[in-house]
Formats: C-alpha cells, sequence, structure tokens
C-alpha cells in the first residue's frame, strides 16, 4: 500500500515538476537576455535600478529608481536616459524598445503608428531617479501603453515592478 501510494505520487510530482521547469526557464532565459541587450540602450546599471510602471486611466507612469538613493551616478544616468527617451519617444523612434525587447514586443506597433501630439510625454526628476507620464485620449493607444508595460514587467523580471499595487504610497515616497 505504502509503496502504490509513492508510485502515485511520484508519478504526478514528476511531469509537474517538469513542466514547470520548462516554464520557468523560457523567462529566466528572455530575461537575461532583455538584461544584455539593455546595456546596450540603457547607460545605468539595470541591477542597480528598480523599473517601476504604473498603469493610469489614460496610460501611465514609468520609474526608474536607483536602488540606493545616494547613488548619484546612477541617478544622473536614470535622469539623462528618460530625458533622451522622451525625445525619442515623442518623435516616433522606438528603436530602444525595439532592441531591447524585440520588434514583436506587445503594444509597440501600435505606438509607432501614433501622430506626433497622440501622447503626450512628461518628464519629471524623482528622489532617486525620475519617472515619464504617458498619456493617450485614444483608447487604442492607452490599450497599447499597458500592453506595453505589461511587457517590459516581465522582461525586466526582479529589476521591475508593477507599481500600481503601491501607487499612491510610491507617488508620495518620491515626490520631491
Amino acid at each position: 500500500m505504502k509503496r502504490s501510494l509513492i508510485l502515485v505520487v511520484l508519478a504526478v510530482a514528476i511531469p509537474a515538476a517538469t513542466v514547470f521547469a520548462q516554464h520557468a526557464t523560457p523567462s529566466h532565459q528572455r530575461q537575461a537576455e532583455v538584461a544584455q541587450r539593455g546595456a546596450d540602450v540603457m547607460p545605468f546599471d539595470l541591477a542597480a535600478t528598480t523599473h517601476v510602471f504604473s498603469k493610469t486611466k489614460g496610460g501611465g507612469i514609468q520609474r526608474v529608481i536607483a536602488k540606493r538613493l545616494n547613488d548619484k551616478a546612477q541617478i544622473k544616468l536614470v535622469r539623462q536616459h528618460l530625458r533622451d527617451i522622451q525625445q525619442q519617444f515623442k518623435a516616433g523612434d522606438f528603436a530602444g524598445p525595439s532592441h531591447i525587447h524585440g520588434e514583436d514586443m506587445p503594444g509597440l506597433s501600435t505606438l509607432r503608428e501614433a501622430r506626433p501630439g497622440q501622447i503626450s510625454i512628461a518628464y519629471r526628476d524623482i528622489k532617486g531617479g525620475a519617472e515619464l507620464q504617458y498619456h493617450a485620449a485614444d483608447a487604442k493607444l492607452t490599450t497599447a501603453l499597458h500592453q506595453w508595460f505589461d511587457a517590459q514587467l516581465s522582461d525586466h523580471g526582479d529589476d521591475a515592478t508593477d507599481g500600481n499595487h503601491q501607487l499612491h504610497h510610491h507617488h508620495d515616497q518620491h515626490r520631491h
């Protein structure tokens, strides 16, 4: 009886563990690839920062914050990078995200189709880094921004967090 029970448990546990491993590995592999390609585009140390993505009704807020709030070098690099991508995105240039995340990144093709001015992107210094606030009146563009945020959360793994769970707390905490 005990032997039968052990065999049944093993018969269930081994395939379940194999399925779990098959699903976990590609995600970690993709995150490593994204981090490697990110170094080509992002001048700051990804491991020394946290990306915070918060969806809003009309778009979202993207924050990049140094994990050590006294790390002036990383903060300077984060701020310069977000200023640069603000200008690039306003001009319809999404080459950076394409290089890091791939041409088929969710939401990206729709964002590229936006006409100038359809997406407003406001830059702001915050404690420990910077943020970009995205807003689109068009529901299709808002959906694309949300898809784009979700893809970044997935691709950046432990170096990113969903700010919607603590949006007000983060906003108050990082405000000047």
